[in-house]
This record gives C-alpha cells, structure tokens and sequence, in this order.
C-alpha cells in the first residue's frame, strides 16, 4: 500500500509508532528475548526491563508501580475491571452504573453482566454529550457496586466531570472505574489526587505498540481474577508477558509525560484553524460540549450530508463516522443519537482527530475537499 498521499486524520482510533518508540522495542524482538517469569540470568534481566516500563507507566498517572497491570488493550483491561470488580464485591450488591455514550466494550460488558443476573443503569446524557448528573444521583442506590464512566468520549471528545462523579460515588461507598483510553497520554492524571479505583489505557493511541495496556487497580481495591494460570500480574491476569510491546508503552509513556505540554498547543491551534473553516460551511455545527472537550477531536454535523461519501471518495484521507470498532458498520452512532440527533444528522457527522504529526497544508487541503464536496464557495 502506498501511504506516500496519505492524509490520516483518525488518531482517536489509533496513532503511528513513535520511532523512538520502535527503537526502544528492537532489541527485544532478538537479542533480549528471554521469558520475563524465568528464574535463570536472561529471563531476571528481561524482568528487570518489564518493571522498568511499569514505572514508566505509573509515573504518567502517578500510581505505584504494582498498580499496574499489563493487558492487550483497553478491551481485556475494561472486562478485568468490570467484571473482576463486581464480582469480587458483589457482597455490596449487583447493581452497576454506567452512561449510554460507552464504548461499546463497556456496554457490551454491561449486557453480560444483566444475562447473568446483574443489574444496570445507563444514566443518559445532554445534548452536549455530558452526564446528567441529577439523573445519576437518583440512580445511585445502596446496592450499587460499580460505577463506570468514560473520561473522554472517544467520538466527541467530551470530557465528562470525573472528579464530581467520583466523589459522588464513594460518597456512596462504592467504586469508580473510568476507561481512560483516549486521555492517557494525552491529558495530565494523578490517580491518587482524583481517588480514581480503576483506570484502563492503551498504548497504541499515544504513538505506543498495538496489543499492549493496563489496568491501573488501586490497592485495597478487590478484583476478582478473569485469567487463570499462572499467576503472573499479581495473579489477576496470567500468560507469558508481552514484553516487546510491553518496553514500547514504558518508552511511549514517558515521551507522553515529557511531551505532552507541546504536543497539546501544537494540535488545539490545529484544530481550531480546521474548526473555523468548516464552520463556514452553511448548517454546519459542532458535535458535543465546545469548552469541555479534548483538544485534538472534532466532531462536526453537515446536515443533509452522507459522511460515509466524502470516507469513500477521498481513499487517501483518513476520518472517521464513528468508533473503530463499529465504523465498519453503515448505521449511525450511538454516542450521537444518545445527544439527541437524529439519524440522518448522526450519519451526515465526522470525526477528525488530530494527532502530532499532522500539519496545517494537511488542515487547508481537508477543508478545501470538504467545502468542495458540499459545494460551498
């Protein structure tokens, strides 16, 4: 494939390796291929470098390092917390609370739990994607076990108020887990200044390796194992440690933590000058609440419009109309339609997400396509 044309603007789903990043991992792919669990010389040296990376990790979010646990993705870390933590407390009840604007790893978490006689309630949103808290302090009950929250949305980029929600819920005595996929690395977190109790991640949105994340569990916090088989992960997640892409997310999150600052103003001026020139186009507006929202995703309406026409005419630019893990499917957002459009507002909507290294030529030729393509002047 010919990636020379490319134009990709779809960073929410997934970000290029940092060079640094692969440099970090090479040695590890040969050299240093020990097992991390093995008792002789290579394999204590190969564990040497994986707790290195755990403490690369946990100073982005400011955990203990043995707060960490490795996962996949932000998928089995998402199932681990969910799951592992409402059956490990369910002496406090069976009820769960989380929003319809999850990620449908969360909400599809939720649907096993209700088949196997747990109960949930999907607090619903305003027009501006934020919770509506006073529905969520009526849902709260005695008996509620969990609550799981999205920080940031991953189509609309909103940013849900975590620490009110937080301190809303252990006022309840119960616990917060939040997915945090699209604002680790991203956004500063300090896990212990929030009182978070679960956090989940995934290296490859902060320019780390596919197949590698974790789970940040906060000690005292009981969760019941979901892998069994060895142990490993302080015996909440057995198998034979990913190591290369475990060293490429330790690198990943400390470029995050050094770079993050920089990165931040170089992408919101990058959004804002592609936000001002859609907005131009006549009937056009923003999806989801403009003041708390991520600074590198636009989620824009063009009404009357099919997004998936501009996804299949431009092949060389890539934008999204949805999650990653739904997009592949022609129906609209549920995110959206939980805002309150409809579906022909939902299917005419885009998200552009921007990532470090796109550029303002890209920003000026997206805009002129799209203004094209709606026949705006």
């Amino acid at each position: 494939m010919d990636t020379s044309e490319l134009i990709y603007f779809d960073y929410n789903a997934t970000t290029p390796i940092d060079e640094r990043v692969l440099e970090s991992m090479m040695p590890f792919f040969k050299g240093y291929f020990g097992n991390s669990s093995s008792n002789h010389h290579f394999g204590k040296n190969i564990n040497k470098a994986v707790q290195k990376a755990r403490e690369q990790v946990s100073d982005l979010i400011n955990a203990e390092p043995k707060e960490i646990i490795f996962t996949s993705g932000a998928t089995e870390a998402i199932n681990l917390a969910i799951k592992g933590a409402v059956i490990a407390n369910q002496a406090k009840g069976r009820h769960i609370i989380t929003c319809k604007t999850e990620h449908k790893a969360v909400l599809d978490t939720c649907k096993y739990l209700e088949e196997i006689g747990f109960e949930v309630s999907y607090i619903s949103v305003k027009n501006d994607g934020i919770i509506d808290i006073d529905e969520f302090k009526k849902e709260l009950r005695p008996d509620t076990v969990l609550v799981s929250i999205m920080w940031v949305n991953n189509e609309t980029g909103v940013l849900q108020p975590i620490e009110e929600l937080i301190e809303i819920t252990h006022q309840n005595n119960s616990i917060f887990f939040t997915d945090a996929t699209q604002a680790v690395g991203k956004i500063p977190i300090d896990v212990y200044d929030l009182d978070i109790d679960l956090l989940c991640f995934s290296a490859h949105k902060f320019y780390g390796p596919k197949g590698i994340g974790g789970l940040f569990v906060k000690k005292g916090i009981k969760v019941e194992t979901q892998t069994h088989g060895g142990g490993h992960e302080i015996g909440l997640r057995s198998g034979t440690s990913n190591v290369t892409a475990i060293i490429g997310m330790g690198k990943a999150c400390e470029i995050a933590l050094e770079e993050m600052d920089k990165n931040a103003i170089k992408i919101l001026n990058l959004r804002n000058e592609l936000e001002t020139h859609l907005l131009k186009i006549e009937d056009s507006f923003i999806n989801g609440n403009k003041n708390q929202r991520l600074y590198n995703t636009l989620n824009i309406c063009f009404p009357d419009f099919d997004a998936n026409i501009f996804i299949d005419k431009y092949k060389n630019i890539a934008v999204s109309n949805g999650s990653a893990c739904t997009s592949a499917l022609v129906q609209p957002s549920h995110v959206l339609l939980a805002m309150g459009l409809n579906e022909e507002e939902a299917l005419g909507s885009l998200r552009i997400s921007i990532g470090k290294e796109n550029t303002y030529n890209e920003i000026k030729a997206i805009s002129k396509l799209l203004i094209k393509l709606l026949q705006y002047a």
